[in-house]
């Protein structure tokens, strides 16, 4: 066996289709692009979301609502979770950051207390935001409450 008597097996290889070279090779006239219009022209590019003439879906669908930009979306804790959070986790101080590591927030989010339920031990917040009725509830308790930004 020598380089130069080496071969791709068979059926390996196919010829390649060459369109548009005369009636003979059954590729010729329009190429295999149907009749006319841009979609047989060379660059032809459809544009986005293009539907043959109907009406897009962009245009048909009426437009709704509004995007805040400076909401602040909060990850929310009621106190009435507290009791079983400090029992489940061994937490006594509810920082950012003990929320972190214990898997109840993401690092980027913002927690804000609620006052749904009722705190039954002594707990240290230092949260981003607090209701008036968390807060009032909470310090009843003899805990405190610092907002962090």
């Amino acid at each position: 066996m020598k380089l130069h008597t080496l071969k791709p097996a068979k059926g390996a290889t196919h010829k390649e289709k060459r369109l548009g070279r005369g009636e003979a090779s059954g590729k010729g006239g329009t190429s295999t692009k149907g009749n006319k219009g841009g979609q047989s022209r060379a660059g032809y590019k459809s544009k986005m979301a293009h539907e043959g003439g109907q009406m897009p879906i962009q245009r048909r669908l009426p437009k709704r609502g509004f995007k805040n930009n400076n909401r602040i979306e909060y990850k929310v804790f009621n106190i009435g979770q507290v009791d079983h959070l400090s029992e489940k986790y061994g937490i006594t101080e509810f920082t950012l950051q003990n929320l972190y590591i214990n898997g109840l927030i993401s690092q980027f989010d913002s927690v804000k207390l609620l006052g749904n339920g009722e705190v039954k031990g002594k707990f240290v917040f230092k949260v981003n935001a607090v209701s008036e009725k968390a807060k009032a509830a909470i310090e009843a308790a003899g805990g405190s409450v610092e907002i962090v930004k």
